[in-house]
């Protein structure tokens, strides 16, 4: 991968002031406004089909056949969270009432959640603490995992097997399929051969797979494949799983096919929405039983023993109803777990940050979402220059110089901790809150 930074850094256009910004793209609009948004489409089924998201009988008992060396690999990679929520995989119950009522809120211009008194987000730190992936810190960008390079596909198998149709069988078109790369790593386990870095970097690729980057049922594309490869190598893979998180959450939103990490949207729900710890409750929460947080919640200061704040609200028209009308006091602006972290903001107006990936680059506006951020609610601020979604050529000369602009933005950006407790003036929260309902209608179409 080439990460020669300085060179570019000159080559970033200047920033041309938020009149041009307004003039580029379109002023931010009211969800019910964008063409296509389901947030109007009420009839449209947008849950996944019968195929996507499916148990999967091949995970599970490839884990299980994993020699303890090859499962420390995949610790000593930061992929612990990841290989404890595979190996629950089957278990996991996903409530597609409440995500669906979730992405109907999904801006795709900000790439953000609009409600009625505030914008939210799946913020990097955040997803990197729930997935228990190696953190980005400023300064580390030469560890972001991404390449401006062809991908062959082959040639990172190559581990696995050089036999031309054994390849024909892992791949098609623009895509490596799962279950004979889990096969391999079965056969290789009965074997009880010893290559255990080698079957610690195909589990990898099926874990990962399945958690973080379900493109298609049992199939990744051949750049997260890459992305995937990259985490043995040392290299910070949070940007790439959100902007994967991201542009599938965008994708749905425009009625368009569902594909994202559901498993990380859940957890973020959960922690923000759903669930709220309690010191000494008295019960188990059964709704949190067959949850994601219910396999990984300890690092987030949660248990099954939590107190569920929505076990009210069943059905779609129900969800859609209770998110609608959210106001800030019942969501969790800032869990536990995020209490004193550091976060990273762009440093100015113009100044915009973008999630690296080997499939697109990505707006990342965290300094939309205030109180998320451990800041006071001010303005709504305006789009940035950059589109919020912007396909990837990767060999071209052009997507180079983008890739190493997003670059020079994430070395040059701001830092923060995070404040458990947060001020706000009353005339600033309500001009802000005035402002908003031009994005989010009060009420709604239910």
């Amino acid at each position: 991968m080439k990460r020669n930074y300085s060179a570019f850094a000159e080559d970033i256009p200047p920033y041309s002031g938020p009149k041009a910004a307004r003039e580029t793209y379109a002023d931010l609009k009211q969800l019910s406004a964008i063409p296509g948004h389901i947030y109007t489409r009420l009839e449209l089924q947008i849950l996944p089909g019968q195929r996507r998201f499916s148990k999967m009988p091949w995970l599970v008992p490839m884990l299980e056949l994993l020699p303890p060396m090859s499962i420390s690999h995949l610790k000593e990679w930061g992929l612990s969270t990841i290989f404890v929520l595979a190996k629950n995989y089957n278990k996991l119950v996903h409530v597609w009432e409440s995500v669906t009522a979730m992405v109907e809120l999904w801006h795709p211009q900000t790439n953000s959640f609009i409600f009625p008194e505030f914008e939210a987000t799946i913020l990097l730190e955040e997803l990197e603490i729930m997935l228990g992936l190696p953190r980005y810190q400023r300064g580390e960008e030469s560890a972001i995992s991404y390449t401006v390079e062809q991908i062959n596909s082959w040639s990172i198998l190559a581990y696995i097997t050089t036999k031309k149709n054994d390849l024909y069988s892992m791949t098609s078109g623009m895509h490596v399929h799962l279950l004979p790369i889990a096969q391999w790593i079965t056969s290789q386990c009965k074997r009880k051969t010893t290559n255990y870095t080698t079957i610690a970097k195909a589990a990898a690729i099926c874990i990962c797979g399945v958690i973080l980057f379900p493109e298609a049922d049992g199939a990744i594309s051949f750049g997260n494949l890459s992305i995937i490869d990259s985490i043995s190598k040392g290299m910070k893979i949070g940007q790439a799983v959100l902007g994967f998180l991201y542009a599938g959450l965008t994708s749905v939103a425009l009625g368009g096919p569902f594909y994202e990490s559901i498993v990380a949207l859940e957890l973020w729900m959960g922690m923000h929405i759903q669930f709220r710890a309690v010191e000494d409750p008295k019960t188990e929460c059964k709704t949190m039983l067959n949850h994601p947080l219910a396999y990984v919640g300890e690092r987030l200061h949660m248990s099954t023993r939590a107190w569920c704040k929505m076990a009210q609200v069943k059905g779609i028209q129900a969800w859609r109803q209770y998110l609608r009308s959210l106001i800030a006091a019942e969501f969790d602006m800032r869990p536990r777990f995020m209490h004193g972290r550091i976060i990273h903001l762009p440093q100015r107006a113009g100044l915009a940050l973008r999630l690296l990936g080997n499939g697109v680059l990505v707006s990342y506006n965290p300094d939309r979402c205030h109180l998320q951020c451990g800041a006071a609610r001010t303005v709504v601020p305006l789009l940035s220059h950059f589109p919020p979604i912007q396909e990837r050529k990767r060999g071209d000369a052009q997507d180079e110089r983008d890739m190493h602009s997003a670059v020079v933005h994430w070395e040059g950006c701001a830092i923060s901790a995070i404040q458990a407790e947060v001020e706000e003036d009353d005339d600033a929260t309500k001009e802000y809150v005035e402002a908003l309902k031009k994005l989010h209608p009060m009420g709604g179409n239910i």
